[in-house]
C-alpha cells in the first residue's frame, strides 16, 4: 500500500468504533470472535501496523541503525564498509545490528522483517543477487525509516544510493592496460544480475572498442574464488595464452592469484594482472598487485553522513558516487 493503515482507517471500512477494532485486535475478551476474525483480516489485508509502533519510526526514537549486507562481514569489503558505519553510529548515539543475506533473497526478506521488528531508525542495505522486489523496502520509507542503498544499489530512480564509480574504475583499468599495449585480455566479471557488473563490464568493453579495437577480449563471468580459478586455468592451457587479466573484484583476484601460482607464472613477465579492490587483498601478493580503488571505508562514511541527513528531516533522494583511482603496484 502506498499509505501506511491506521486504526481509524480500519474503524472507518467496518464501521466499528476506533476502541473495538484496537480491542478485538488485542483479542480482548469483550470483542466477539466473529468481529475479532473481521478485524485481524481486514488488518492483513491493509498491512495494518500498531500506530505505537509506527509513531516511534516516525519520530526516530529508535537509537538502532541496521546494515543488511549480501555476504559474510569475512567478506573484506563489506567488513570494511560496516567499520565504517560502526564507528559513525558509535560517535553519534547509535547501535548497529549487522545483518547478512547469505544471497538469498528469503533471508533478505527474513533479515528485514528482524530489523524491523528490532524498530530501527535507518538501514543500509547491499542487496543480494536474487533482489527483485523492492517494495518491502519502500514501504520503510513509507513509514519514516530512511533507507540508504549501497554499493549493490537498484536501478530504481526514487531512492538514496551511495556507489561506486563503476564504470569510472572498469575504464581506468582498461586504460592502464592499454597504455602497457596489452593485446590479449581475459577479463573476469561477476554475477550479470548485478548493475556493478553489467556497468563494469560495459565500460570496460566501450574502452577497449574506442581505444584499442584490435585488442582481443576474452570475458569470463567469475561467481566465486574456484570459478575464477578454473576460468583462469583454462585461459593457461590454451596455445595462445592471453598477456593480462583483469579481475571485477578481490575474490577474483584471489581465484586468478590461485591459478597462476599453481601454474608458475611469473608476473609480470609472463602475464600481467589489474583488478578494482578495496585496497588490503592486492597488498599480500609479491608483486604487489596494481588495484583501481573502490573504498569501502570511504563508501560507508559517505553512507552514514547521508542518513543522518535524511533522520534529520524531509530530504530529496540523491544518488552519490565515490570517484575510484589508480594505485600501481609491480603486475603491469
Amino acid at each position: 500500500m502506498q499509505q501506511n493503515s491506521t486504526l481509524k482507517k480500519l474503524a472507518q471500512i467496518l464501521n466499528l468504533s476506533i476502541s473495538t477494532v484496537s480491542r478485538a485486535l488485542k483479542d480482548h475478551p469483550d470483542i466477539s470472535v466473529q468481529t475479532k476474525i473481521k478485524v485481524k483480516e481486514l488488518a492483513e489485508i491493509l498491512e495494518y501496523e500498531p500506530n505505537s509502533y509506527a509513531i516511534n519510526l516516525r519520530t526516530n526514537e529508535s537509537k538502532v541503525l541496521g546494515i543488511l549486507i549480501p555476504s559474510s562481514v569475512a567478506n573484506y569489503f563489506y567488513d570494511s564498509v560496516t567499520s565504517a558505519v560502526e564507528e559513525e553510529a558509535r560517535l553519534h548515539g547509535y547501535a548497529l545490528l549487522i545483518m547478512q543475506s547469505g544471497e538469498s533473497k528469503e533471508a533478505e526478506l527474513a533479515n528485514l522483517k528482524l530489523l524491523k521488528q528490532n524498530r530501527i531508525a535507518g538501514l543500509f542495505v547491499a542487496l543480494t543477487i536474487e533482489s527483485n522486489n523492492l517494495d518491502p523496502f519502500l514501504k520503510l520509507q513509507e513509514i519514516g525509516i530512511p533507507v540508504i542503498f549501497f554499493d549493490r544499489v537498484p536501478e530504481y530512480d526514487n531512492c538514496n544510493k551511495i556507489c561506486l564509480a563503476d564504470r569510472e574504475a572498469a575504464k581506468i583499468a582498461a586504460e592502464a592496460l592499454i597504455n602497457k599495449n596489452k593485446k590479449h585480455i581475459l577479463g573476469l566479471f561477476g554475477h550479470l544480475n548485478l548493475s556493478i557488473s553489467q556497468k563494469r563490464l560495459a565500460s570496460f568493453k566501450e574502452t577497449f572498442a574506442v581505444q584499442a579495437p584490435a585488442a582481443k577480449i576474452d570475458i569470463g563471468i567469475a561467481l566465486d574464488v574456484e570459478e575464477a580459478k578454473q576460468l583462469t586455468l583454462q585461459a593457461l592451457s590454451k596455445k595462445k595464452r592471453p598477456d593480462a587479466i583483469f579481475c571485477m573484484g578481490d575474490l577474483t583476484l584471489i581465484g586468478v592469484m590461485f591459478a597462476l601460482y599453481e601454474k608458475r607464472i611469473k608476473i609480470p613477465g609472463q602475464i600481467s594482472v589489474i583488478t578494482i579492490s578495496n585496497g588490503f587483498i592486492p597488498t599480500l601478493y609479491n608483486p604487489r598487485i596494481t588495484y583501481v580503488e573502490t573504498s569501502g571505508y570511504k563508501l560507508g562514511k559517505l553512507a552514514f553522513k547521508r542518513m543522518l541527513e535524511c533522520i534529520a528531516g524531509t530530504t530529496p533522494v540523491q544518488e552519490l558516487t565515490l570517484d575510484s583511482l589508480l594505485i600501481d603496484g609491480e603486475s603491469l
